[in-house]
């Protein structure tokens, strides 16, 4: 059977009470993994699509550039894991050329990854697909039939860049533990460059990451019962040259009484509530922090104007 799907059944996020939790907080914040509801996810696509947002079309252009010799050093053998699967657009400039021995698509969202898994079944008709429903960052058991020495993950869009610089460590040694002591990892970085660069990309000029960045609110207002005003609170997307990082927040216009539910927010004016963090690196930074979750480097790919970074990285 060329599809199949296995169900670890992972324990479902519970919406409010991380943002209740979140926005109890000392330095108030919301976790991002939030922002991709239907709209969300919508926004993001028109995101990545604007002139100021480098990074997808960069990566994209990295893949296809490089992809005889990512094959090479990948191996055609291999058992093609995909922690975090999303929409498998980007692996899809990967599967004819490498011809895996099978995918597996990992995605906590059981649907979504369902619906995925089926279109790349019937796209790529040779291809075994494995849908495994899970959060990779738990425990995470993968299917005895499709074992093999050469597993490479597959982490694309600088995800890592989402976590703390020992974060991002932890996330490294899950996907190190789920490859093996001989697995690969080929991973996309995205790299320090000029700030005016980076705080464009955040804040781009048709204002549809504002309106992503505000869509928390309209989410949380929605299946929460909340009462944020909207229009108070302003988007602000900064490069943090000290931390390496861009930070996005929302900040209130005015002293405001926020209600969810029956639980009372107060927000004085200028304060933010932290939506994300988007670290950058150089490559000789991140190869420092892939040492310390086990992984060295074995070759990296980057864009002629040095914007992004594509890694493969194996278990030492």
């Amino acid at each position: 059977m060329r599809y199949q799907f296995f169900d670890q059944h992972p324990e479902a996020a519970d919406f409010r009470v991380d943002v209740i939790e979140g926005l109890s907080a000392a330095e108030p914040y919301i976790l991002p993994k939030y922002f991709y509801d239907e709209e969300g996810s919508r926004l993001f696509e028109k995101i990545c699509n604007t002139k100021e947002y480098y990074p997808t079309r960069t990566e994209v252009g990295i893949i296809r550039n490089n992809i005889d010799d990512i094959v090479a050093t990948l191996g055609k053998d291999c058992l093609l894991i995909e922690p975090g699967s999303g929409d498998s657009y980007k692996v899809r400039l990967l599967l004819d050329a490498l011809r895996p021995i099978a995918y597996l698509p990992i995605d906590i969202s059981k649907h979504y990854l369902q619906n995925e898994a089926k279109k790349l079944a019937a796209e790529f008709t040779w291809l075994n697909v494995h849908a495994i429903c899970a959060d990779f960052t738990g425990k995470l058991e993968l299917p005895d039939h499709v074992s093999t020495i050469n597993r490479v993950a597959f982490f694309p869009g600088s995800t890592i860049g989402n976590f703390s610089p020992s974060q991002a460590v932890s996330v490294l040694e899950e996907i190190r533990a789920m490859v093996g002591g001989e697995g690969g990892l080929l991973i996309g970085v995205d790299l320090r460059k000029d700030t005016n660069v980076l705080d464009a990309a955040y804040n781009d000029q048709a204002g549809y990451t504002e309106r992503f960045n505000k869509n928390l609110l309209v989410r949380i207002n929605r299946e929460l019962a909340a009462d944020f005003n909207v229009t108070e609170f302003q988007h602000y997307a900064f490069y943090n040259e000290k931390e390496h990082r861009i930070e996005m927040h929302l900040v209130s216009q005015e002293d405001q009484r926020v209600l969810i539910g029956d639980k009372v927010f107060l927000f004085k004016k200028e304060q933010s509530i932290l939506t994300e963090y988007s670290h950058k690196y150089s490559v000789e930074s991140f190869h420092q922090i892939a040492s310390q979750a086990g992984f060295e480097n074995v070759k990296t790919w980057v864009d002629k104007d040095q914007l992004f970074s594509v890694h493969y990285l194996v278990s030492n």
